[in-house]
């Protein structure tokens, strides 16, 4: 029987004789750790063991982040507090990012053909198979919503032949974005804007990409975030959603919570440390709901949860192996807090808590011209349209087949 002794060095004398030979609240533990009165030699084995070692209950700590943050986080969700919510995040630092995410800047789940692939090609596959999936033509107005530092959206416009706007509300993702596309040549047809997704032109795209921000979006403006994809996309557009969503909890749940144990204690992790407000983590069938409520009609729905959990796990060797880099910049509690995050998350991904979903939707219309799905079936080897002379269209797509337009742009 593992001890926490054998995994945990105390700071403090008193935890220590509380705790050393029982279970311990897993929230008192990584707040414990983030202050430095105790510590994790090695992360990885210790998340391995994590099971025998730690209990997954409500502390006191919980019920006064509940009634002080989640509550009025979750009831406003204004442009005020979601922009000082996400900038805080976001415009931490790029070099914070780039600790773990690497070159590319992606802050959304790769795809795989096994777990040894490298991060970047995964990446870029990942991109390439939502061009796939909305069937982008070259010169199509494209939008991305919520594009982070801008790669997908400076990509579908070198790779792809698009015309390329991407939306965020973070100024240091903008700039770097703005940045990349210059250096990529494609400024002409691509750019970033910042801006609230609220505030987005009230222009059409033939189609539209959101990659998990909509968690952001929160369960408040859920049906209003739909209402304006659907408003902003043409009749014969298409719409490709991915998220990050818990699992419902079933008979395993806790009562009227509904959530598995450890879903509901790192899903709280989660919302307190690193996603403020991100509250729309919905199961696939409650975010198709609030689709078809606004008129889409889905025509696709693949789990790429796996290919997540391959992701994050990356990103943590990643942030291992950036360390010095870490502490120099930004100091010993946010290096900790991140690696029980990257640590702790891409287990979650890999045992199921947590899933994420790419959903292609188009406007349920009669006039909706749906032969084209026949032709190109929802797996991964759907025709490319023709490039223009400005564009590199990637090889026949494969997962881990990529020309390396991108890296060689950059």
């Amino acid at each position: 029987m593992a001890h926490l002794t054998d995994f945990v060095v105390f700071r403090d004398s008193s935890m220590a004789a509380k705790y050393a030979h029982t279970k311990m609240p897993m929230t008192t533990l990584f707040e414990a750790y983030l202050d430095g009165k105790l510590d994790i030699p090695d992360m990885d084995t210790f998340l391995d063991a994590r099971e025998d070692l730690v209990k997954y209950s409500i502390t006191e700590d919980h019920l006064k982040f509940f009634f002080t943050r989640f509550i009025p986080e979750v009831t406003i969700h204004s442009k005020k507090q979601d922009e000082r919510i996400v900038r805080e995040h976001y415009d931490r630092g790029n070099d914070f990012f780039e600790f773990f995410l690497g070159d590319r800047m992606v802050y959304t789940s790769g795809i795989f053909t096994n777990e040894k692939q490298a991060l970047e090609t995964a990446q870029d596959d990942k991109i390439d198979l939502v061009m796939q999936k909305l069937m982008l033509k070259p010169g199509e107005k494209l939008l991305d919503i919520g594009c982070g530092w801008g790669t997908l959206t400076m990509r579908a416009a070198k790779v792809w032949g698009a015309d390329a706007t991407g939306v965020t509300i973070a100024k240091e993702q903008t700039a770097f974005g703005n940045r990349r596309i210059e250096k990529a040549g494609v400024k002409d047809h691509a750019r970033i804007l910042c801006s609230d997704y609220r505030d987005i032109p009230k222009q059409k795209f033939d189609k539209i990409s959101s990659l998990e921000m909509v968690e952001h979006v929160g369960v408040k403006n859920l049906a209003a975030f739909c209402d304006q994809v659907y408003d902003l996309l043409a009749d014969d557009g298409l719409f490709l959603l991915q998220w990050t969503g818990l699992r419902r909890g079933g008979k395993m749940g806790v009562p009227v919570i509904g959530l598995r144990p450890e879903d509901l204690i790192w899903g709280l992790f989660m919302n307190k440390y690193i996603f403020s407000g991100a509250d729309a983590s919905l199961p696939l069938s409650a975010m198709c709901e609030a689709l078809e409520k606004a008129g889409f009609e889905i025509q696709s729905a693949e789990n790429v949860s796996i290919h997540y959990a391959f992701t994050i796990e990356k990103w943590h060797k990643n942030w291992l192996a950036n360390r010095e880099g870490v502490l120099r910049t930004y100091g010993e509690r946010w290096f900790r807090l991140w690696s029980l995050f990257l640590g702790w998350s891409w287990r979650i991904a890999r045992q199921g808590n947590a899933a994420c979903f790419q959903v292609v939707a188009n406007k349920n219309l009669d006039k909706f011209d749906r032969t084209r799905f026949v032709a190109h079936d929802v797996g991964r080897a759907w025709p490319k349209p023709a490039a223009p002379a400005h564009a590199t269209p990637p090889a026949a797509y494969g997962h881990g087949k990529t020309n390396g337009t991108v890296a060689e742009a950059e």
